[in-house]
């Protein structure tokens, strides 16, 4: 990002202490062309893949990736900590989904047979139903918005680059690594 215009340009003075910072390192044009266009790109296609699946099925796309877990999950279960971990949503925002989902009779929580302090999130008959009549309209979506605009080489590029992207961001510990993801090499992230 460049400096907004606003901003007076100087150099910190570096007197040892830990409030000297060292100078912003502003992104040039193309770089600022480049951030601003992923971003937007970004934001639109989960914007498309929410409305498609919102309109057509009622299910919201935060919602549709954590049916999708439960649905890969043996016994189509996942304790609450490992739902919110695999769908990248915090634990508080996973509890308000899975009630939700409840109501709609897609979700049910079990106690934990291992912990009684936990709970496990389990798909439903019905929520599988509902999953796999939204899947059809979704992955077309994702198709004509995603992999239909690319070549084959685009495709394999947007792999790599998303490859090494989530490498950085969950190598660094503060985000765990995504299940079920290839995070390096061919091989799946971790569980």
């Amino acid at each position: 990002m460049a400096p907004p215009a606003t901003v007076i340009e100087e150099s910190p003075v570096d007197d040892g202490s830990p409030s000297a910072q060292a100078a912003p390192r502003w992104l040039d044009d193309d770089e600022q062309v480049t951030w601003r266009t992923f971003l937007s790109t970004v934001q639109l296609l989960l914007d498309r893949f929410d409305r498609q699946l919102h309109h057509d099925s009622g299910i919201v796309l935060t919602y549709y990736e954590m049916l999708v877990r439960l649905s890969e999950a043996p016994q189509r279960s996942l304790r609450m900590s490992e739902l919110a971990e695999s769908s990248l949503s915090s634990r508080s925002r996973v509890s308000h989904a899975v009630a939700r989902m409840e109501e709609k009779g897609w979700v049910r929580r079990d106690s934990c047979p291992t912990d009684g302090r936990g709970f496990v999130a389990v798909l439903t008959d019905e929520g599988f139903a509902a999953l796999a009549a939204a899947a059809p309209g979704h992955v077309e979506t994702v198709r004509d918005a995603l992999f239909d605009q690319l070549t084959p080489e685009q495709v394999d590029q947007l792999r790599v680059i998303s490859t090494a992207l989530l490498r950085h961001l969950t190598d660094t510990g503060s985000v765990p690594p995504v299940p079920g993801l290839v995070t390096s090499a061919g091989a799946p992230g971790a569980r």
